[in-house]
């Protein structure tokens, strides 16, 4: 448990870090003047490296067994990117999309070994409860991160726009470093957590099988659904912040200062969602899945579609009820599915399908924003419920 608390403190200061960058990411691309499209398209292009090459870094981790290398490489590529976007200029957004790119390959590295050396531990502590404890610590600096933003906003009044956010990027590198000291901690303490799981009394080789390949199945849809952050921050700072007739009340709860803190009730709530999907896991297993799709999947109804400020923070609400059983089931459930030797493998599967899935549907959606709201918003919810009965057969075939 000491373990899986570290890790999760490590998490906090690198997710204040680079959620925080999030927060105002879309916003600051369009400001360079990225077009929705282009946002759509570099957001899922991230993901679909950082998820991609996951696969590639789980054989090698599985391989070489150096776990914790391969997650001090990938948080040092992770953390130095994040800051690096305050130093481009004032049309740089292609710059500051390969900042985006290097940032996401770091999580790529990490995140195969991270997530198995969390899985050692968690098979002592449970894998629901042990995945929901390391979200819960993870999305508090998630939450921390913008309010740390809408702070440095709040006091550097002067200036440009582009000055303001060329200065939150670069407050970031204070928890980037923070981060990087808690790693060599945790490291120090425990340099073999691959002791907390006993080793199988045979070996087993890694092998799809067909209630793995089900359960990828639904996650790709899932993933091909939900709605990217930035997509959804650059339509709140271009039809909210801009009053319009009508819209009144979002001059005092919705502007260009407060867009940070949007996130972090996001964060919040991807929090409490993460520990109580994560603790319904252990008792009800994807079946705790199963309801947070049905109750996450309207989001994009309530961002998009609804003119009022309310309605869009039911919308924000609920993308981070997604977002929370996102990060904490999905791990928890692999854990359940691939032995030991491979799980590193298993997770690179599970992490390159959802990635490739996300940039194709982050760029289909950014390009029907821009044709029509309608249509994506019933591609988003459409796809997302259809990954329902594919866990459901899962589970199934586990049975």
């Amino acid at each position: 448990m000491l373990f899986i608390v570290l890790f999760g403190m490590v998490s906090l200061f690198s997710d204040m870090t680079h959620e925080g960058a999030s927060s105002i990411r879309g916003a600051y691309l369009s400001l360079l003047g990225a077009s929705a499209g282009a946002i759509g398209f570099v957001s899922g292009l991230g993901e679909l490296i950082g998820y991609s090459m996951r696969y590639v870094f789980g054989r090698i981790t599985d391989k070489t067994k150096q776990y914790w290398p391969m997650v001090i490489l990938g948080y040092v590529l992770d953390i130095i990117a994040v800051p690096a976007l305050a130093l481009v200029g004032e049309h740089g957004w292609l710059a500051a999309c390969l900042l985006l790119v290097v940032q996401r390959m770091g999580k790529a590295i990490k995140k195969p070994a991270k997530d198995t050396l969390m899985s050692f531990a968690a098979s002592q502590e449970g894998a629901g409860k042990s995945f929901g404890i390391q979200e819960l610590l993870d999305q508090i600096g998630a939450f921390l991160g913008p309010v740390l933003l809408y702070l440095v906003m709040l006091f550097r009044q002067n200036g440009s726009l582009f000055r303001i956010y060329a200065s939150c990027f670069a407050v970031l590198a204070i928890p980037g470093a923070v981060t990087l000291v808690l790693l060599l901690v945790t490291r120090a303490k425990f340099p073999n957590p691959e002791r907390f799981e006993p080793e199988p009394k045979e070996y087993l080789p890694f092998k799809l099988k067909k209630e793995f390949i089900l359960y990828i199945a639904g996650i790709s849809l899932f993933a091909f659904g939900f709605i990217d952050y930035s997509l959804v921050i650059m339509h709140i700072s271009q039809n909210y912040t801009s009053l319009a007739s009508g819209l009144a009340e979002a001059s005092s709860l919705v502007n260009s200062g407060t867009l940070p803190l949007l996130y972090a009730g996001a964060m919040l709530v991807d929090a409490v969602a993460a520990l109580f999907f994560g603790m319904l896991y252990d008792k009800k297993g994807v079946g705790a899945l199963v309801l947070s799709t049905l109750i996450s999947a309207p989001f994009a109804f309530f961002v998009f579609l609804c003119r009022s400020v309310p309605m869009l923070l039911v919308g924000i609400a609920l993308w981070g009820v997604g977002m929370g059983a996102q990060e904490s089931i999905l791990k928890a459930a692999v854990s359940g599915m691939v032995p030991k030797q491979s799980r590193a493998t298993g997770y690179g599967i599970f992490e390159c399908s959802f990635g490739v899935f996300w940039f194709l549907g982050s760029w289909m959606l950014g390009s029907l924003y821009d044709v029509s709201k309608v249509a994506m918003v019933i591609v988003s919810v459409a796809a997302q419920l259809a990954a329902v009965p594919l866990y459901i057969a899962s589970t199934r075939q586990t049975r």
